[in-house]
């Protein structure tokens, strides 16, 4: 029986999609009351991938819109930064000082002194991207944008030379289903809706590949607990073992890929003995991997960000890629090595994020360095001006970044003004000069596309915001008339405008149709998808030696910033890169700080719900090294390193491996003892070749 027809007659059921930073994108049915508000949100049955499941955090999304603490008027600050004296004013006041405040920062220092800033609190390309237009009309300084998706994109592109991969719904058609370095379960709930269909359907077999014993692992036939940064040997390995018990696919590799011979040649000494010494997995456990996916033809390997967030994760992604190169998966339904789809889309932004006026020369600032930016760094300011204005929409910096100390430091500054536009008062809002109430996302209008499916879908609006609470698209219009700028292509148009510009590509609907159809299938062909046709580099061939410094990509710096982290160290072939920050007599631990199941990196922390299944910030530590070090469970322990140390409550388990500690998710600062959250731990230096950050890579010391 459909929904619809058992709701009482004042419930209706509209259609968006997840606004959140999430891959899975899930398509939504929303209850919108007849007084206007919503009720129970739930995943989209008649969706292909979201197949009516979504995670419970956004299944009590009602929780978050009607939240008592969100933010209802826009305030000045009165007293000092975060001392929280506010003064409620009207939005014509705070806009004019914005606006104030930016033309007298450009005066003494030029264009470049003013920074918006924002990332993905919101997915959707309209109050996402627009602010992009406003940066480029007025030449303010650029942003690069590094901290999620580099490492992973660069190393599945330097193999496949684009990003998309096998149909995400073929999991479901697999007999073996290797989930690699993504808790599913809390992230991306959709991935086991598949595999687990998989598993029950066709008797498939579930691997999970990752660094500690997770939601994911609980559901796995085959668990794999490796170190942290070592995923790159294990795929040498069973690449070893693949060309040395005959899975190899040697009529595939002389088709599809650049140099089998070379890569054989050179794993010749990555056995799995070299690799149990770096992964601290047993020989068996490498043997036994590598034989199920090498006499099992359909093994779907859905790659995730976790493994790829360490110094070498683009080398890591790589070289997991290319296992299911070597053993020719990607031939067969339900094979293949799949990441994202990012690429499969084409949609049109350039209107909505004024490109025909963006100016290369403009200095690029990198989103994780903001400490060091805001400190004063040379290098980090790219030998320019310092950074004076800020405008931060759709993220929580101080909470979120790398380098914390550095970054709260930064912000702290007084000749530094800041307004930030957010949905609650964020520790980056507490902060601010001027803060702005924002929508939420079905409050609002806009589009959205995944990445780890294949749907572009519409978000209408389908309820009426509070009074004095505005869309990310209205500030940056309103900005745009008081500075100068609205005359310029783009600005003057409304959200649908937007939309049907950015749907105006042949192959797509209309955004009529769209709405009337829910959303739209963009998965390409089986061929496509599956590179029969050829990999989408030049030659046509994976490629196992990948081109580090030469290749193109849609995440490759520009040209101003150029080349990022120890590019001299990448390896010729897939290898295992010791240049992340190993455990040393000093620091004899590595940290990760992995997704927490009801948080969203920082949203959902102020919810009640999410926060009580939470229930304070801990770390994992494996009871033999609480007993080495006399701590029992529920001590509160000390963990540090050259960047900082944070006091915080230990949790003895044997989900964790001697030598890991694990703090899942990304609490507020002042939710930890001293006021201080985990990523004073985190290092922003960037990764190789193109940008990113090491945020599961750190080594640490512990003292109870």
């Amino acid at each position: 029986m459909n929904i619809a027809t058992r709701l009482p007659e004042n419930i209706t059921v509209r259609h968006s999609a997840c606004p959140h930073d999430c891959p899975s994108t899930c398509a939504l049915d929303i209850e919108v009351h007849a007084d206007g508000r919503i009720g129970k949100v739930r995943g989209a049955a008649d969706n292909s991938y979201t197949a009516g499941v979504i995670c419970a955090k956004v299944a009590r999304y009602a929780e978050r819109l009607y939240h008592p603490d969100r933010l209802m008027h826009p305030y000045r600050r009165t007293g000092a930064k975060g001392a929280g004296s506010w003064q409620q004013i009207n939005w014509t006041d705070a806009l004019d000082e914005i606006a104030e405040a930016f033309v007298k920062a450009e005066g003494r220092y030029g264009a470049e002194t003013v920074w918006p800033y924002y990332y993905a609190g919101t997915m959707g390309w309209v109050q996402r991207d627009s602010i992009n237009r406003l940066r480029h009309a007025k030449k303010y300084s650029g942003f690069f944008d590094s901290i999620c998706v580099n490492p992973a994109w660069t190393g599945y592109f330097m193999g496949t030379g684009a990003l998309r991969g096998p149909d995400p719904r073929e999991m479901a058609k697999s007999d073996c289903v290797v989930i690699w370095g993504t808790n599913a379960v809390a992230t991306q709930v959709n991935v086991m809706t598949h595999a687990i269909r998989a598993r029950k359907e066709r008797g498939a077999k579930i691997v999970v590949v990752d660094i500690y014993d997770n939601p994911t692992m609980k559901q796995a036939d085959m668990k794999l607990i490796l170190k942290p940064g070592s995923d790159a040997a294990l795929a040498c390995a069973a690449m070893h073992v693949a060309f040395r018990d005959g899975y190899a696919d040697r009529d595939y590799m002389a088709r599809y890929a650049d140099d089998p011979a070379g890569l054989e040649a050179h794993l010749k000494t990555r056995t799995p003995q070299w690799a149990s010494e770096i992964t601290g997995l047993s020989v068996e456990e490498i043997e036994a991997f590598a034989r199920l996916v090498g006499t099992t033809r359909k093994s779907y390997f859905r790659l995730g960000y976790g493994f790829s967030r360490s110094r070498n994760g683009a080398v890591s992604m790589h070289a997991a890629l290319s296992l299911p190169t070597v053993l020719g998966s990607w031939q067969y339904e339900g094979g293949g090595g799949f990441h994202s789809n990012s690429g499969i889309f084409k949609m049109d932004n350039r209107l909505l994020t004024g490109q025909s006026f963006a100016d290369p020369d403009v200095r690029q600032l990198d989103q994780s360095e903001v400490g060091r930016i805001l400190t004063g760094d040379p290098r980090a300011l790219r030998n320019g001006p310092p950074v004076t204005a800020m405008l931060i929409q759709n993220t929580n910096p101080i909470n979120v970044i790398p380098e914390q100390r550095l970054v709260k430091s930064g912000f702290m500054r007084d000749d530094l003004f800041v307004a930030v536009h957010e949905q609650f008062m964020t520790e980056t809002a507490e902060i601010a000069d001027i803060v702005l109430p924002a929508t939420m996302f079905v409050e609002h209008e806009d589009i959205y596309r995944a990445g780890g499916q294949n749907h572009i879908t519409p978000g209408p609006k389908l309820v009426e915001p509070p009074d004095d609470v505005r869309t990310n698209l209205f500030v940056i219009e309103e900005l745009a008339k008081r500075l100068g700028v609205a005359d310029m292509p783009g600005f003057g148009l409304t959200e649908r405008q937007h939309i049907e510009a950015i749907l105006n590509v042949d192959g797509l609907p209309d955004y009529d149709t769209l709405l009337n159809d829910k959303w739209f299938d963009r998965q390409p062909d089986f061929e496509t998808s599956h590179y029969l046709n050829g990999f989408a580099h030049p030659d046509k061939k994976f490629r196992f030696r990948p081109d580090w410094l030469g290749q193109q990509g849609s995440v490759r710096p520009p040209d101003n910033i150029g080349v990022l982290g120890p590019a001299d160290q990448l390896p010729e072939y897939p290898d295992f890169c010791a240049v992340i920050e190993l455990a040393d007599e000093d620091h004899p631990f590595r940290l990760a700080t992995p997704p927490a199941r009801n948080f969203l990196n920082s949203s959902f922390a102020e919810t009640k719900t999410s926060r009580d299944k939470e229930g304070r910030p801990e770390v994992m530590i494996s009871p033999v090294d609480a007993a080495r070090n006399s701590i029992e469970n529920g001590d509160v322990v000390t963990i540090g390193n050259i960047r900082g140390s944070v006091r915080i409550h230990a949790k003895v388990t044997d989900a964790v491996k001697p030598g890991v500690l694990i703090a899942e998710g990304i609490w507020p600062n002042k939710s930890h003892l001293d006021g201080e959250g985990i990523n004073v731990l985190t290092g922003a230096d960037n990764v190789a070749p193109f940008g990113g950050v090491g945020l599961h890579d750190n080594r640490v010391w512990l003292r109870k």
